[in-house]
């Protein structure tokens, strides 16, 4: 862990005013890393493949370790793939060859590689990418089942790595594709543990500890807290069909998922795709390593707020928010004038 992992910024602005002849702390706080942003837009995916003959993939990583907000005023050393939490969102379709080049940045501390749970072969990946700072490494592979599936770093220790950020999507999809909506978004639930309380300001320090107790500090949709809030929300209409890919990275906790003022119309119950789907469904239950895909449709404008359904995890950060505009449906839900959402966003 650098240095820098072990002082939080408000501690380094401390110790320079204290020290005799130091540099200020206002010229501390200039020369402090700025803490970028890690967050992974729900929208930021590929549209649905179109080609039904085999392909050839190539998927370009680079795992990187960075300093990134995670509250406001508040941030974290994340560990990712091509500087977001999740990583980039991966779509093939099934019989299509896949190559990965995965390259660790030459500024990481850390060994870095990728174990993706669609790969048949040893270590989903793994061992053929194990990779120093400033190595590429590279593997091939054939898409054999259609499905959404999770990539994650494997380099031990693997739980570490995972909470720091190193997790990802691919979707394999089936023969034809899915069938069309109006929006697809890209969801990942993970955990971050931390020294310190939630809140603290400045640079927060890792806890192996906790994370080997299985305590986390923080629950996170796309990397952040309450990420996908505010100029992040997920945008749709009225009438507006949309598909969320869900995924759990973890390390350790299973998500209830659910929205809050919706019911899923279709569910593919732990991302198969070739299963039949269940309709009519509140709450999903994905665990670590999994995934779901939900479809639904918005009869009535107003903000929808994804949750983990374990609510305490709300507080921690685990909430999103859909925004749908458009006319009202009285028919379906009638309000008074001065209602409002009884969750703040």
């Amino acid at each position: 862990m650098k240095l820098i992992a072990l002082l939080t910024s408000a501690a380094v602005l401390a110790l320079a005013a204290a020290i005799p002849g130091a540099v200020s702390a206002q010229e501390a706080e200039a020369a402090a890393p700025v803490a970028v942003n890690i967050i992974r837009s729900a929208s930021d995916l590929p549209a649905p493949l179109t080609a039904n003959s085999p392909r050839h993939h190539v998927v370009g990583l680079e795992t990187t370790e960075v300093i990134g907000q995670l509250e406001d005023g508040t941030s974290y050393t994340y560990w990712t793939y091509n500087n977001k939490v999740p990583g980039p969102f991966v779509r093939v379709r099934v019989g299509d060859t896949v190559e990965v080049n995965m390259t660790n940045a030459a500024n990481s501390v850390m060994m870095h590689n990728v174990d993706f749970h669609a790969v048949t072969g040893p270590g989903g990946g793994a061992a053929a990418t194990n990779a120093n700072p400033g190595e590429t490494k590279s593997f091939t592979f054939r898409a054999l089942q259609p499905g959404l599936y999770v990539y994650h770093c494997a380099t031990p220790m693997v739980a570490q790595h995972i909470s720091n950020g190193m997790y990802g999507l691919i979707l394999v999809e089936p023969d034809g594709g899915l069938p069309e909506v109006d929006h697809e978004f890209y969801v990942m639930q993970g955990e971050i543990y931390t020294e310190e309380d939630q809140g603290t300001p400045g640079l927060l320090t890792e806890s192996v500890e906790k994370l080997l107790n299985e305590q986390p500090t923080y629950y996170v949709m796309n990397g952040a807290f309450k990420a996908l809030t505010g100029d992040n929300a997920l945008k749709a209409e009225v009438g507006d069909t949309a598909r969320i890919y869900f995924g759990v990275g973890g390390p350790n906790k299973i998500s209830s998922f659910h929205v809050i003022g919706e019911i899923f119309d279709t569910v593919y119950r732990d991302a198969s795709l070739t299963s039949p789907p269940v309709t009519n469904v509140q709450t999903v239950l994905v665990p670590p390593g999994g995934a779901t895909v939900v479809d639904l449709k918005f009869e009535v404008p107003g903000s929808y707020i994804m949750v983990d359904h374990a609510l305490s995890r709300v507080d921690r950060g685990a909430a999103g928010i859909i925004e749908v505009t458009g006319p009202q449906n009285p028919d379906i839900f009638r309000g008074s004038p001065e209602a409002h959402n009884h969750m703040e966003h």
